[in-house]
């Protein structure tokens, strides 16, 4: 059995930043999808699959307008366009409405985190990539502190 845990993170001001600049890229990533998706519906194309999708997302990151995409994890971008394509699916199999775009006012702040990858301390936890750089004093940008501690038995 699987026991979970909800506690609730005390991030200081540069990691709050730090988080809603990972949302945003995670729903600019999902509206991308979506425009892909009805570009290719409107030429009466197939449906696109993530991994499509993705080479696509690729391909637009290396030319100069989209180069500051690199500096944020792939894993936010590819989940985005996991979850809009999953949307398109259950929208073409009668199970939802049309897809609808990802704005700041109508949608919840949320981003990805790679479960594998989160390491846990009895004060501090610590995300993936929120912090790109190596130097040690960035670093610290990563381990966000717990609002109750030994709350999560390690």
């Amino acid at each position: 059995m699987i026991k979970t845990y909800k506690v609730m993170l005390l991030p200081n001001n540069k990691q709050k930043t730090k988080l809603f600049e990972c949302a945003s890229v995670a729903r600019w990533a999902y509206n991308f999808a979506l425009v892909q998706e009805q570009i290719n519906y409107k030429n009466g194309g197939r449906f696109l699959d993530d991994k499509e999708l993705r080479k696509r997302l690729t391909q637009l990151k290396q030319t100069e307008k989209y180069k500051w995409l690199n500096s944020y994890s792939n894993n936010i971008t590819k989940q985005a366009i996991k979850d809009a394509c999953i949307a398109f699916k259950n929208f073409f199999e009668g199970r939802s409405k049309f897809p609808k775009f990802k704005s700041k006012k109508r949608s919840k702040q949320s981003f990805y985190q790679d479960t594998d990858k989160i390491v846990i301390t009895e004060t501090q936890v610590k995300l993936e990539k929120l912090a790109t750089s190596k130097k040690k004093n960035k670093q610290k940008l990563n381990w966000i502190r717990l609002a109750e501690t030994n709350r999560i038995p390690i």
